[in-house]
């Protein structure tokens, strides 16, 4: 017996309907089919490469329901506007999205770690591509010395750094007196690190776990409630919408060393 075509209208009106999500650079996801967990390395027309924290990476088609994110299933999409695709330099760095090809500037904006490269770029991503302007992990700061020497900043290759736990008499602000000069700005948050920037509420906890100094704070914070660190960041980093969403010494922060890098308006000296 044939089938009636208001049948088959039936049956697509039944069907799951799933949000859509667009597909950026970074972004963790997880294929629903096989369990794949991993950040978004390459996207195209057709699908999206994943690659795990093992350095493992998968390419994964486009499909109805067919990813989690934040534990939650939607629709991958590709976004048709190239000023949402951020970017990934070939030395790790990340950049912001751009609306037209753009070449880096020379200026540079380094954090300590990845983490804090991920979250600048999640928060400040629009910003950072129109201005052209690149994150740098720099993977600590033990060698930020020898690191500002070998970058030689001058006017028109400025230097900004965010530093973590940036508070009187750590061995962090002892470090960060040696670099500061007129082409480099420093600003950092007292936070021992950059998750302890976001306000728990996003988790919603009133506050983040107390953890003795003794212990590595990530660690530790994880153990507390629970959880991995591998799979806690992702969620953290996911729930951040808007700077809001942030403590106001590290938004603060970020903000002034963006506002120092940033390229000079138009027939502005520069300073």
């Amino acid at each position: 017996m044939s089938r009636d075509i208001l049948d088959e209208f039936e049956e697509q009106r039944r069907a799951p309907q799933y949000p859509s999500v667009p597909a950026r650079l970074g972004d963790v996801v997880e294929d629903r089919a096989s369990g794949f967990c991993g950040s978004i390395v390459r996207i195209t027309n057709d699908a999206v490469t994943l690659r795990d924290r093992r350095d493992r990476t998968r390419e994964f088609r486009y499909k109805a329901g067919g990813f989690l994110v934040d534990g939650r299933p939607v629709t991958l999409v590709r976004e048709t506007r190239a000023a949402q695709q951020p970017k990934l330099t070939n030395s790790g760095a990340i950049a912001g999205p751009s609306q037209r090809a753009q070449v880096a500037r020379a200026s540079r904006i380094w954090v300590e770690g990845r983490h804090d490269a991920e979250l600048l770029q999640h928060v400040w991503g629009d910003e950072l591509a129109e201005l052209a302007i690149v994150v740098e992990p720099m993977r600590g700061i033990d060698r930020l010395v020898e690191m500002v020497d070998e970058f030689r900043p001058s006017p028109v290759r400025r230097l900004g750094i965010l530093v973590d736990h940036l508070v009187d008499g750590s061995k962090e602000q002892r470090i960060t007196m040696h670099v500061a000069g007129p082409d480099v700005l420093v600003t950092g948050h007292p936070f021992v690190d950059v998750w302890a920037g976001i306000r728990p509420q996003v988790m919603n906890l009133a506050e983040w776990p107390d953890v003795p100094r003794t212990v590595e704070w990530k660690q530790g914070m994880c153990d507390a409630l629970g959880v991995s660190i591998n799979d806690f960041w992702p969620r953290l980093r996911n729930r951040v919408r808007t700077f809001a969403d942030l403590r106001p010494e590290l938004a603060g922060a970020v903000e002034q060393l963006i506002d120092f890098v940033a390229p000079p308006a138009e027939g502005a000296s520069v300073g």
